[in-house]
């Protein structure tokens, strides 16, 4: 389910014009074969207003553990991240065979570093997150700007916030790979047109206190300018999930009045 994350990588004033609102809708199946069985579906709702972004994840899953142990999981996430840049609110429930987990909370930049107030079923916790940190919504937006100024400054690592996990930090290093190295689109599956420039990148996920370690998990992904994903394949220690795109809604950005720094003409 994580794929959304990268969702679902620094996003600066300039990079928001290459970003846009949509919905996309994926099917996620087991492995990369063509008959891979379909485990479940995730949504992403990228919505934008003249005070920022608002960002909602649904994922569902159902997984045959043996036959007759079946494993059913969700992931909800409510986000609103400022077009600065410099706050994240959030919400996430998960949903596990019937139980629910809550948590919601707010990190918000405070000099060289980030504050983080996050109140799970454990209590409220506060912590530190290094000056690096980057929001989700800020995430993609790195990454789209790193690799539209080519590879030599594509590759490169980054330090993101895992709201929908531990609330701590991921280390994820991006680098550009060839389109031959992704998977084809299964024929079963319709064609969903993504307008605007794409790049095949290959990510890989490190706890961000232990950058040394080997990776927890790797995805390979057509990322698309607009911050759209397709053809993601998903590669972890115990199984291999994929995420093709099934319908795709693209939305216009809002038409927002001028800064009082701009309308006097600074």
């Amino acid at each position: 389910m994580c794929f959304l994350s990268v969702g679902a990588l620094l996003w600066p004033q300039g990079a928001s014009a290459q970003l846009q609102p949509y919905r996309a809708e994926y099917a996620l199946r087991l492995g990369t074969a063509v008959n891979a069985p379909r485990v479940g579906s995730a949504v992403q709702d990228l919505a934008l207003t003249c005070e920022g972004w608002h960002l909602r994840r649904d994922v569902k899953g159902e997984l045959a553990l043996s036959a007759t142990w079946k494993l059913n999981v969700a992931s909800k996430l409510d986000g609103e991240e400022p077009v600065a840049g410099d706050s994240f609110r959030y919400r996430t429930m998960q949903i596990q065979n019937g139980a629910e987990r809550e948590t919601h909370g707010k990190v918000q930049r405070a000099g060289n570093e980030w504050k983080a107030e996050i109140v799970s079923p454990s209590g409220p916790a506060h912590s530190l997150l290094p000056s690096p940190t980057l929001m989700p919504v800020a995430l993609i937006g790195r990454v789209i700007e790193r690799l539209r100024s080519g590879p030599a400054a594509a590759t490169f690592p980054a330090l993101a916030f895992d709201a929908e996990g531990t609330g701590e930090t991921f280390r994820i290093d991006v680098t550009p790979v060839s389109a031959s190295t992704l998977r084809s689109r299964r024929p079963a599956d319709k064609a969903v047109e993504v307008p605007g420039k794409s790049w095949a990148a290959q990510m890989s996920f490190t706890p961000g206190h232990k950058p040394d370690e080997k990776p927890l998990f790797t995805i390979r992904a057509l990322v698309f300018d607009s911050g759209v994903l397709d053809r993601v394949t998903v590669d972890a220690p115990m199984a291999t999930v994929t995420a093709d795109l099934q319908s795709l809604e693209m939305r216009k950005p809002p038409t927002c009045p001028p800064s009082p720094v701009s309308a006097k003409g600074f």
